[in-house]
């Protein structure tokens, strides 16, 4: 049994590779894709999660991040 059946999901604006987290982070790499592209990818299966989580009777609760802040890892 669970304890909550209700989550909070931070959409990402402007995900991407994190340069200072690079340097020492294994799974991360510079690919030769727009940013942009990284993004619109890192949305859509953002997006697709929550849908399968919500098919599951989960409630999810989804927030934007903010664009204006330099989050890659969002």
């Amino acid at each position: 049994m669970q304890i909550t059946n209700t989550i909070l999901m931070v959409r990402p604006v402007r995900f991407r590779m994190n340069e200072e987290t690079a340097v020492n982070n294994y799974f991360q790499e510079d690919l030769d894709i727009k940013n942009q592209t990284i993004n619109l990818r890192a949305q859509k299966e953002f997006d697709d999660f929550v849908a399968v989580l919500r098919s599951h009777g989960v409630e999810v609760i989804v927030v934007d991040d903010i664009y204006e802040r330099d989050t890659p890892d969002s």
